[in-house]
């Protein structure tokens, strides 16, 4: 295999998504299963729901940059509205409602390995799509979603700062929910 050679921007937007990678990774280290699902604050946030969160925002947002809005749909059954889905009060729950919710968790089966496993899968994902994508600029529009401005846009550099501040923002909460399971801080 032959490595790639990036232009300098693309370089250092992996590097700095890289480390802060590997903020978030090194605040779990060392932990049980259980204690990557203990909830030592009075949020429902975990570390091993956080890896898994930031592990599938990443994916979904690298999959917008290669699809276009359609990696990013969110349909919402007949009859459901936003208000009923923000309220908790909707009569049925749309799946990517779910599967998100369920990226904040640890499941059945989920374990430290596995969680790890996967985030290298989907960054070793992101180093591909960014090295292969022809222009940084390129745009799509966003999904229709309360929260997406109508008619807003995404580069592809926009997206990567947002999947760096993301995971940046996570691996701060990581850090305060590590300090409290056991008093170790990553940082």
């Amino acid at each position: 295999m032959t490595a790639t050679i990036l232009d300098a921007e693309r370089a250092d937007l992996l590097e700095a998504l890289d480390t802060v990678r590997a903020t978030l990774t090194t605040t779990v280290q060392g932990l049980t299963d259980e204690q990557l699902d203990a909830h030592p604050t009075v949020s429902e946030l975990s570390l091993g729901g956080l890896v898994k969160h930031v592990a599938s925002i990443e994916e979904m947002w690298l999959r917008f940059v290669v699809e276009g809005p359609s990696a990013m749909t969110y349909d919402l059954p007949e009859g459901v509205t936003w208000a009923d889905l923000g309220a908790g009060t909707a009569r049925e729950f749309p799946q990517w409602a779910i599967d998100h919710q369920n990226n904040f968790r640890m499941l059945p089966g989920d374990t430290l390995a596995g969680i790890l496993a996967r985030y290298e899968e989907v960054a070793a994902r992101t180093r591909e799509i960014v090295s292969s994508i022809p222009d940084l600029s390129a745009t799509h529009p966003l999904p229709e979603a309360p929260w997406n401005p109508p008619g807003a846009v995404r580069s592809v550099r926009r997206v990567l700062a947002h999947v760096i501040a993301e995971t940046a923002q996570h691996a701060g909460h990581a850090d305060i929910l590590r300090e409290s399971i056991d008093g170790q801080k990553s940082t």
